[in-house]
């Protein structure tokens, strides 16, 4: 028996591989989209930053790996052998339905599809349990970690409605503050606009990532959250002073600069928080199978209570994950396929789309657009034609037909930090 379930692991792990290399193919378009569109530097320049980016977020991810293990279900209510189907299971579903999305090219939600995986296979085995036990709908709650799985439920639904209005907002009044014609104004706002988006940056890598590293230690993390507003402060002051010196010396152009920093943030930031999108469930069925061949029990005589306890990742096994992501970055037709398409439904002009639009679309942009007559009919003409002038796109056209960009480097910028 404990060599048929060894299967199992092994399995598992080989499922992590693919599920690694398909999710990256997904998701490269969220930290590659913004640099590549606004052509910030030369493809292999970004691909080596954002390779860089996900290789160090991936050690940033440990603490993450709980919520395949008891984010969704409460595991003290399945077996082992219940638990290792449910793995099986949820592994192969998203490996399918990934790679799916993945060949037509259409980007989609790594952590939706985990969750709901996860969820609808804990529900399928609760289903079998309760029918077994000639039990009532009711008591599916007592497998099911219902307040969990709609916390995170409504938190992916509620980022959604908050990334588009705090994108919305921070892009109007950048473009309300730079204008699409933006090298001058730049020049006296623009340090204070870089050092602005690193420190927010350095935010949440540093004080709000550190949690979830495998090698800081829990008196380094207190001081850290001990002296946030000095570090914010000392670090908000020396980008600051930093990129006003290397535009001012050196005439860089420090957005490129910005750009890249995000690109490499938000690389880290995708493999610390969806890496567990693609691992956390064999990493959980591993630590299943080692408490099992400990217990010496049968597989449908062990109830799987060691899940509901913290578990540390090995940070070899983090960075051999990191690695394999990397590897499928620089290799994989499909990632730039998915880059393409959102590349084309982002861009700043019109084209040719691949989708047309929804209704809901349509229902969003008539009221924005309704909004913005609202406000057009009580603001002075004065400032209605100050504001026309700062969205006046002559320039940046000219600029777009020569470079090809899809958006410029402000959009880009505010793209990342965002």
């Amino acid at each position: 028996m404990e060599k048929y379930y060894l299967i199992f692991v092994v399995i598992l792990f080989a499922l992590a591989i693919s599920d690694l290399i398909v999710g990256v193919s997904n998701d490269a378009v969220n930290f590659l989209n913004s640099s590549i569109g606004s052509k910030a530097a030369p493809f292999r320049v970004i691909m080596i930053v954002a390779a860089l980016g996900v290789l160090v977020g991936a050690t940033f991810s440990s603490g993450m790996m709980e919520v395949a293990r008891k984010g969704i279900f409460h595991p003290d209510q399945f077996y082992f052998g219940e638990i290792m189907v449910l793995f099986l299971a949820v592994m192969m579903t998203d490996i399918i339905l990934l790679d799916i999305f993945n060949t037509y090219g259409l980007p989609t939600s790594t952590t939706v599809s985990i969750v709901f995986e996860l969820l609808g296979a804990a529900v399928a085995i609760s289903i079998i349990k309760i029918s077994n036990l000639d039990g009532d709908a009711g008591s599916m709650a007592n497998y099911i970690n219902t307040s969990k799985a709609l916390a995170i439920i409504s938190g992916i639904l509620i980022s959604v409605i908050v990334a588009f209005t705090i994108g919305a907002l921070i892009q109007y009044l950048t473009r309300i503050i730079f204008s699409f014609n933006f090298e001058r104004s730049f020049k006296y706002f623009g340090a204070l606009w870089g050092g602005f988006a690193i420190t927010s940056i350095t935010y949440f890598i540093l004080i709000k990532g550190a949690k979830g590293t495998s090698f800081i230690s829990s008196e380094e993390l207190q001081w850290i959250k001990d002296h946030t507003l000095i570090i914010l402060g000392f670090s908000m002051i020396g980008w600051t002073i930093l990129l006003q010196l290397l535009m001012s010396l050196f005439r860089l152009n420090i957005l490129k600069l910005i750009v890249l920093i995000g690109t490499f943030s938000l690389a880290m930031a995708f493999a610390g928080n969806d890496l567990v999108n693609f691992i956390g469930v064999p990493l959980a069925g591993y630590e299943s199978y080692k408490d099992f061949i400990a217990s010496g029990q049968e597989p449908g005589q062990l109830l799987m209570e060691s899940l509901s306890g913290p578990v540390r990742t090995p940070t070899g096994l983090l960075i051999i994950a990191g690695l394999i992501m990397v590897i499928t970055l620089w290799i994989s037709r499909k990632a730039r396929s998915v880059t393409a398409t959102t590349l084309d439904l982002s861009r700043q002009d019109e084209g040719i789309e691949r989708f047309e639009s929804s209704f809901m679309a349509r229902t969003v942009i008539r009221q924005f657009i309704a909004i913005g007559n609202g406000i057009k009919f009580i603001a002075p003409p004065v400032v209605q034609k100050w504001v026309n002038n700062r969205f006046e796109r002559t320039k940046y056209d000219k600029m777009k037909q020569e470079k090809g960009v899809s958006f410029d480097l402000i959009r880009a910028s505010v793209n990342l930090t965002v």
